[in-house]
């Protein structure tokens, strides 16, 4: 999937040279249902792996015989319910917007491949809790999308800190020309620069 990026990307910046030849080739399988990949991204916001982890499973647990709730179990439980399961007030407001916005129609994934981007982050964000950046690792994580910048993950940034200096996170200046020198692959750039945090 990633063998022509890695390849370019190679021979455009000597700091991912070194990288891509230390980690080795990329793997990313998509995700498969964009409901529960949105529901799960809500639960893990702003909590350590493990915490949200354990909460997922609690979540998981009240729907007994189902490998995920469909939006329209999630609309039918108490938010009461939910909260038992350590899933906060706001959350559960999340997942019931999100459910809601699935069951009517207004997040609609079949028409995602018809879409740039943009069209997709401007389209889930109209969710609760839904942000730029859960938006931006939905394209890369669930939709496979190749050139995916994520200006605002924290870990990204520390990771074109510790390899490149940059300090200034600006839309302008030297992230415009690290994000001109990647494209179109910023998403394999990307992926190397979070594996390059445990280098």
């Amino acid at each position: 999937m990633f063998e022509e990026a890695t390849e370019a990307l190679k021979a455009k910046d000597p700091v991912l040279r070194e990288i891509i030849e230390t980690v080795g080739p990329l793997e990313l399988e998509p995700e498969g249902d964009a409901f529960r990949s949105l529901a799960e991204a809500i639960i893990y916001q702003q909590l350590s792996g493990k915490a949200a982890g354990t909460i997922l499973e609690r979540f998981k647990a009240i729907y007994a015989g189902k490998e995920f709730p469909a939006p329209g179990d999630i609309l039918e439980t108490p938010g009461e319910r939910l909260r038992e399961a350590g899933v906060s007030k706001q959350k559960s407001g999340y997942l019931k917007d999100l459910s809601q916005k699935f069951s009517e129609g207004t997040i609609t994934p079949e028409k995602f491949p018809e879409m740039s981007d943009e069209e997709v982050i401007e389209h889930l964000t109209q969710v609760k809790g839904i942000g730029t950046w859960t938006a931006e690792m939905f394209l890369i994580f669930q939709l496979g999308r190749p050139n995916v910048f994520p200006i605002d993950d924290m870990g990204f940034r520390n990771a074109i800190t510790k390899n490149y200096g940059i300090e200034d996170f600006s839309p302008s200046g030297e992230m415009d020309a690290l994000r001109e020198s990647w494209e179109p692959y910023c998403t394999a750039a990307t992926l190397y620069m979070w594996r390059s945090l445990a280098e």
